[in-house]
This record gives C-alpha cells, sequence and structure tokens, in this order.
C-alpha cells in the first residue's frame, strides 16, 4: 500500500508557505539598538575583526553552521537529468534532512550549467559565504572531476554525498556481516555492479579499509572491467583486472559480497547460489533493489541483505552519514573531510549497531524488540543516537589527522550534542519516513 498519493506529495510542497525552507534570525532584532547591532553601525566591527583574522568568521558569522547543497540537476535520483530547477526540490529537501538531523543550516544552490569548469568556477566563487560544500545529484564521471578540484582549491569540506554516503553506511553495514560470517576484509571476494559515482566511492573506500584491489570485479552497463577493454574512462580503468570473467553471471561465481548500486530487478536466483557460504548482497538500486530479499532468500537461507528501501531490514540511507559527518566537520571548523573522518563514521555507525536499542526506537518502527543480528547491521534512520556517536568520532579524526582549525574537548561536545538532539528542530517524529539515498550509476 502506498504511503502517498501525487496529490497528497504536491500539497505537501505546495501549502502554506511554498517549499520547505525559509530563514529566521538567530538574534534580537526587537530594538532599535538590536538593529543597529545586526547592521549598520554595530556591524562594522564584525567585518573589522573578520578581516584581521579570517577565522573570526566561524565565531561571528553563521558560516559555521551552514553548508551549501549544490547541483546541476543532471543525475536527479533515478529521475536522471532534469535540470537544475527541477533539481530544487531535492536539493531544498536535502537541506531539511541537514536541519533536521542535525541542525545544520543549509542553502540549496542549483548552477544552470553543466560544463564542469563553470561549476568549479562557481562554487569556488561562492565558498566563503559557507563552512562546507555538499555536491549533489551532478553526473559521473563530471563529479569526480568537479569534487577533486574543489577539494584541492578551497579550504572547507567538499563532499559529494553521491558518491561517498553509499559507501560509508554500506562499509558500516559491511563490517558488521563480516563479524557475523568471521571474514577478513582482505580476504573478500568482491562484485560491484554499476560503474557510476556510489560505486567507485565504495570501491575505493572498501580498498582502504582493507579490501584487495584485484578481488574487486566492477561491472558497467556492458559488462566486467577487464584489463585491454575499451571505451572505459580513467575512472572505470583503475578497477578494470585480469579476468575471464565478462558477464555479471561469470562474476558472481564464488563471491563474497554483492554490492548493486545499478538497477533493477539484475541478479538473478541463480547467480546467489553460486556465490560462497553466507553471501552478503546489498541490493541498493532504488526504488526497486537488484534482487528482493524474498527472492534471495529463496534461492538459498544463508543470505545476509541489505537494500536501500525502509521496507526491508538493514536499509542503507545515506541519512545515517552526511548530516554527522557535516556536523563533526563543521565544529571542528575542518578544511576537509579526509579518509580517516570517513572511516572514523563508519566504524561509529557499526559500533553502535551492537548497543541496545532504546524503547522509543522500537516504537518508532513499531518492533517489540532489535538487537546485533543479521537482520539489524545497521542503526536505523531515526535513531536519534546515530548524532552522538558519529559527530564526535568525525570530530576526533578531523582533529587527530590534522584537518581541524578548531580543537574541542570531545566529552563537552558530546553533551553539547545532547543539546541539540534535544531540541524540537531534531527531536525524531514517530510518523517520520525517511527519504531514500542510495544513488545508481552504470
Amino acid at each position: 500500500m502506498a504511503l502517498f498519493t501525487k496529490e497528497d506529495a504536491l500539497d505537501y510542497h505546495r501549502l502554506g508557505r511554498p517549499g520547505k525552507l525559509e530563514v529566521v534570525p538567530t538574534k534580537a532584532m526587537d530594538t532599535q539598538r538590536d538593529l543597529s547591532m545586526a547592521y549598520s553601525p554595530g556591524v562594522a566591527e564584525a567585518v573589522l575583526e573578520v578581516a584581521d583574522d579570517a577565522l573570526q568568521a566561524f565565531e561571528l558569522t553563521a558560516k559555521s553552521n551552514l553548508v551549501a547543497v549544490l547541483t546541476n540537476g543532471t543525475a536527479i535520483l533515478g529521475l536522471g537529468n532534469r535540470g537544475p530547477l527541477a533539481a530544487k526540490p531535492v536539493m531544498e529537501g536535502k537541506a531539511v534532512l541537514f536541519k533536521k538531523f542535525a541542525d545544520i543550516d543549509a542553502f540549496d544552490i542549483e548552477v544552470n550549467c553543466t560544463d564542469p569548469e563553470k561549476i568549479i568556477e562557481v562554487a569556488a566563487a561562492i565558498s566563503p559565504t559557507f563552512g562546507a560544500i555538499n555536491l549533489e545529484d551532478i553526473k559521473a564521471p563530471e563529479c569526480f572531476v568537479i569534487e577533486e578540484r574543489l577539494k584541492a582549491m578551497l579550504d572547507i569540506p567538499v563532499f559529494h554525498d553521491d558518491q561517498h554516503g553509499t559507501a560509508i553506511i554500506s562499509a558500516a553495514a559491511l563490517l558488521n556481516a563480516c563479524e557475523l560470517t568471521n571474514r577478513d576484509f582482505a580476504n573478500l571476494r568482491v562484485v560491484v555492479n554499476g560503474a557510476g559515482a556510489a560505486a567507485v566511492a565504495t570501491a575505493n573506500l572498501y580498498i582502504n579499509m582493507g579490501i584487495q584491489r584485484e578481488n574487486i570485479l566492477m561491472l558497467d552497463s556492458r559488462g566486467v572491467l577487464y584489463k585491454g577493454r575499451s571505451g572505459m574512462n580513467e575512472y572505470k580503468e583503475q578497477f578494470a583486472v585480469d579476468t575471464d570473467a565478462r558477464t555479471l553471471e561469470d562474476a558472481m561465481v564464488g563471491a563474497d559480497l554483492f554490492l548493486g548500486v545499478s538497477v533493477a530487478d539484475v541478479l538473478t536466483q541463480d547467480m546467489v547460489k553460486s556465490m560462497a557460504d553466507n553471501p552478503i548482497i546489498f541490493a541498493l538500486a532504488n526504488p526497486d533493489p537488484e534482487i528482493t530479499p524474498a527472492a534471495a532468500f529463496a534461492a538459498r537461507d544463508d543470505v545476509i541483505m541489505a537494500t536501500g528501501r525502509s521496507d526491508y531490514p538493514n536499509q542503507v540511507n545515506n541519512v545515517l552519514g552526511f548530516p554527522f559527518l557535516f556536523r563533526g566537520a563543521l565544529d571542528t571548523y575542518a578544511t576537509g573531510i579526509n579518509e580517516e573522518m570517513k572511516i572514523a563514521a563508519v566504524k561509529a555507525l557499526a559500533s553502535l549497531a551492537h548497543e541496545p536499542v532504546p524503547d522509543d526506537m522500537l516504537d518508532a518502527y513499531n518492533l517489540d524488540s532489535l538487537e546485533f543480528s543479521r537482520e539489524y547491521l545497521i542503526p536505523k534512520p531515526l535513531d536519534a543516537r546515530v548524532l552522538l556517536h558519529v559527530a564526535p568520532a568525525v570530530a576526533q579524526a578531523a582533529m587527530d589527522s590534522g584537518v581541524a582549525r578548531r580543537t574541542i574537548d570531545i566529552d563537552e561536545y558530546r553533551e553539547e550534542l545532547e543539546g541539540r538532539h534535544n531540541h524540537s528542530m531534531i527531536a525524531r517524529v514517530i510518523d517520520d519516513e525517511p527519504i531514500h539515498y542510495a544513488h545508481t550509476g552504470v
């Protein structure tokens, strides 16, 4: 049964104040004195402080809690290239998720341009406004170029969530799946179906966590990426290996892990049967996975399964990652989000799944019990504890790895986050339904 109709969705966006965002002041604006400090002449004192010391912008303006959600609309969810204006509802949605889950303010920036060089120029030009930039729904391979160049140019985090969000959340699930099946990352045989933004970034994170590059078989819409195959861009080329496998059926024989960031129903029951014992299947295509859990379990009963959907166990949803990753980065005035910070987020998420689940979470999902198992590899998207676990881990990693420009006491920081958690803007509401954010690409 559908949760809502088309008209329900349109009314949600249309009724009352159109859209999902507004700007509200954070300081008193009630007296002449208030106004004179908010603007002229009092604002001049803040101008001079920032001119003398750029880091004062984090203390005296909204920069330290402000993210740009920037897109050109060339890869909108599962809808493809619909342009920047059509992407605006999604970018507003991303912005409110930042606010809801981590109390981060965000402006959506829709850029009417497909030239990567011009997008880089625009993002760099507006970067002084923001404490970080979240790139969103930009197609591959341009998204790789844009992120790489901006990271090298700017002194604030630049993060393409379509790439790294899926990577972080699925890696947390994989850590726990390997624990349950007594597997070592170094020995995993992995098949990645899809070779777009999420696939490439996820495979790279897996490699940084110990999986051997030569043990990964990646496929695009033409089949396996193998040495000597023509027509591969530089990002696919790095995953080309010496192999006789040419099709997904070939690749799946003996595989420990199937990671799908591709299209629905591409994985057959016979392929599942050909995998190693206790196969791990992450079928993340949305709205319909590469194979349904029902079909996978009908093929064999030792499967460990995750999808991008909220109506199946083990939902790999990017909302478990990006709000808290940015929270930790912003609060340390980090100059970037590096591998150490991403891996810290992975481990914090995986660890939280081992802890007892509070009653309010059970109520939110209408469950009697929930504990670490094959059906509960990662926390649920509405689990408010994620903020308290992931953001401090990321902040600590930022300080340890040298990208933090502000040193904080982690215990005090966790108490501060408790205050944010208790704030009405991020209180979890049982009726909330998380948005799917497992992106595809071939």
